[in-house]
């Protein structure tokens, strides 16, 4: 059974500066402004990544899913932003800082689909840290600690 949305694809685009390939979420299923956000990202057998990772043995390279989780975590940020009543510009103004202690459980294949959930842990200043998780079928592909921040002179 699909999960409803509650944002689709013109609503991602109008807030993440990522188009495809780059863009590693779908749709948004949850949201709770200021406070989580669950993704779907459909990992389909002709990305271009997987001609080389791995042929035979295709997986999501880790790196894609903490940057899917990235972009989970700005979508929260932004349409919080926006539930809000805050105006958000045409521009990006928040971006990946840096990963920790990110642990990689389970690779994710061609066919499934990606949960992303991140949740806000806390700000100061212009950074924003959030506890993330991926997951297929409830089963743990990563989680780990994302911080995005505001480019200067973006607010």
């Amino acid at each position: 059974m699909a999960s409803p949305v509650v944002f689709g694809m013109e609503d991602i685009l109008s807030l993440l500066p990522h188009r495809p390939p780059f863009l590693f979420v779908d749709r948004i299923t949850k949201f709770s402004p200021d406070a989580s956000i669950a993704g779907e990202r459909d990992i389909r057998p002709d990305e271009f990544f997987f001609a080389g990772h791995f042929p035979g043995k295709p997986i999501m390279p880790g790196a894609l899913v903490v940057d899917a989780l990235a972009q989970t975590s700005g979508l929260l940020w932004g349409f919080s932003k926006r539930a809000r009543g805050g105006e958000t510009a045409d521009t990006p103004e928040l971006f990946y800082l840096a990963a920790a202690n990110v642990k990689f459980v389970s690779p994710a294949y061609p066919d499934e689909t990606l949960e992303l959930v991140a949740r806000a842990d806390r700000s100061f200043g212009d950074l924003f840290l959030y506890n993330v998780e991926a997951t297929v079928r409830r089963k743990v592909v990563a989680r780990g600690s994302l911080t995005l921040a505001m480019m200067k002179g973006s607010l």
